[in-house]
């Protein structure tokens, strides 16, 4: 029994240092699985906010080209509202499902800058369902509309602690004429 006494340190060693090693290997799994789990859901709100986005945006862009047949925007593709109404339509309905993804993933401040530029949007639509022609008001509008998806990609990038983006302003060259 002596003996057994004499490598009981040594065997309680052993244990400690296994059942160390399990804490520490167990630990260090749980500690990845929450960054790669942290990583896959950042990696499907950015793909609901950039989906949103470009979904908006789609939008935007049919407004254009209805203000430009109207003789409101400069756009050099303009689009009768006739021509627009099932493309504008297209456009809305596919704003449901990527809103509900954007609310169901989206933090409170991403989401209400969502709904601020699309209250613009839909106002740009009203304006232009009424066929009104007022180039002043229009580009009022256009610049709400600017600001507004700024302050939605601001909100994105802050969610996704990204650096600050470009305003998406661009400032086209005059074009020369010989």
């Amino acid at each position: 029994m002596s003996a057994f006494i004499q490598q009981l340190p040594a065997l309680i060693g052993v244990v400690i240092g296994a059942l160390g090693s399990y804490l520490a290997s167990t630990r260090g799994d749980q500690a990845r699985f929450r960054r790669e789990q942290a990583a896959r859901w950042e990696e499907r709100r950015l793909a609901a906010y950039a989906d949103y986005a470009r979904v908006l945006k789609k939008s935007v862009t049919l407004t254009y080209r209805i203000a430009a047949h109207l003789g409101n925007d400069p756009h050099p593709h303009p689009l009768s509202p006739e021509e627009a109404a099932p493309h504008l339509a297209d456009a809305t309905d596919a704003r449901d499902p990527v809103g509900e993804a954007l609310l169901m993933l989206g933090t409170a401040d991403v989401v209400e800058k969502a709904r601020e530029w699309v209250v613009v949007v839909m106002e740009m639509e009203g304006f232009l369902r009424a066929q009104t022609r007022n180039p002043e008001a229009w580009s009022a509008m256009l610049e709400r509309q600017r600001a507004a998806r700024e302050g939605y990609y601001a909100a994105v990038r802050r969610d996704l602690a990204l650096p600050p983006g470009h305003s998406g302003e661009w400032q086209l060259a005059p074009t020369r004429t010989p």
